[in-house]
């Protein structure tokens, strides 16, 4: 076991480096993070949902988001209790990272247990682990055990959930998930209302990873980036689209400056 510790603290710094890595070299020029005092800035990442793809040709999908320009894999787990739907699980991520060894995997798990799935997703080589707060009942423990696995830790919160629910544990946190869709449910409409949590995270966490999640696409993606989320999902937005580069081009622009401008206004 304390022979494993050197290689899982190096898969750890891996995976918090490899999502920034690779957006600096996909497009130089850029507005990257900003170092400040040993604290990284957030910038901004675009990471199509690949459940509303067609997961018939998943690995075909997913080469065509990342040369549409995605910064990165938002990968949803549902089990058919903690929502209703039953979607995939480590096994296909295990089938998909040899076909794209680079790219970095955010899995969305909307489990019931999260604790339980930990080892095999990072086994199956996800980046990122985002259990949802309402299903766990020990967070620092979880924190813990996905740090240990070499995951970044994302924390992820239902429309009805408060932000303040996760503000004891804010320092174990590496990305923050507002859902602003009922996770789980498919035809629901943005939930415009859920910025206020994004807000309040900005203003006392400059250097948090925001993730938004649930009908985000270029009719709401200013008020999305304006409120301060820097890490953009979007569905059918992004795999409906005709030329998805156009959609992912347009998201990034937005957050891009809206970054830009709130570093002007400190």
């Amino acid at each position: 076991m304390i022979g494993k510790w050197p290689q899982r603290l190096l898969s750890r710094l891996h995976s918090r480096l490899r999502i920034d890595i690779y957006r600096v070299s996909k497009e130089e020029g850029a507005t990257e993070a900003s170092t400040m005092s040993g604290h990284t800035l957030p910038c901004c990442k675009i990471g199509p949902s690949i459940l509303c793809a067609d997961l018939s040709c998943l690995a075909d999908e997913c080469r065509k988001m990342i040369h549409s320009g995605a910064d990165y894999l938002h990968l949803d787990v549902m089990d058919g209790h903690f929502v209703p739907n039953l979607t995939f699980g480590h096994p296909v991520v295990k089938c998909l990272r040899p076909k794209m060894p680079d790219i970095y995997f955010d899995m969305h798990m909307m489990v019931q247990n999260p604790e339980k799935w930990v080892e095999s997703m990072a086994d199956a080589g996800a980046n990122q682990y985002t259990f949802h707060v309402e299903a766990c009942e020990d967070i620092p423990a979880l924190c813990r055990k996905i740090q240990e696995s070499g995951m970044r830790v994302g924390v992820g919160l239902k429309p009805g959930t408060p932000v303040e629910t996760i503000l004891p544990y804010s320092d174990l946190f590496d990305v923050v998930l507002i859902m602003t869709v009922e996770p789980g449910f498919g035809g629901q409409s943005f939930m415009e209302d859920m910025m206020s949590k994004v807000q309040y995270l900005r203003t006392n966490f400059p250097y948090l990873d925001i993730e938004v999640d649930g009908g985000v696409g270029p009719n709401n993606i200013d008020v999305v980036a304006e409120a301060g989320a820097n890490m953009i999902v979007s569905g059918t937005a992004i795999t409906g689209a005709s030329d998805p580069s156009q959609v992912i081009a347009l998201l990034r622009n937005s957050v891009e400056n809206a970054i830009q401008k709130s570093q002007l206004e400190r």
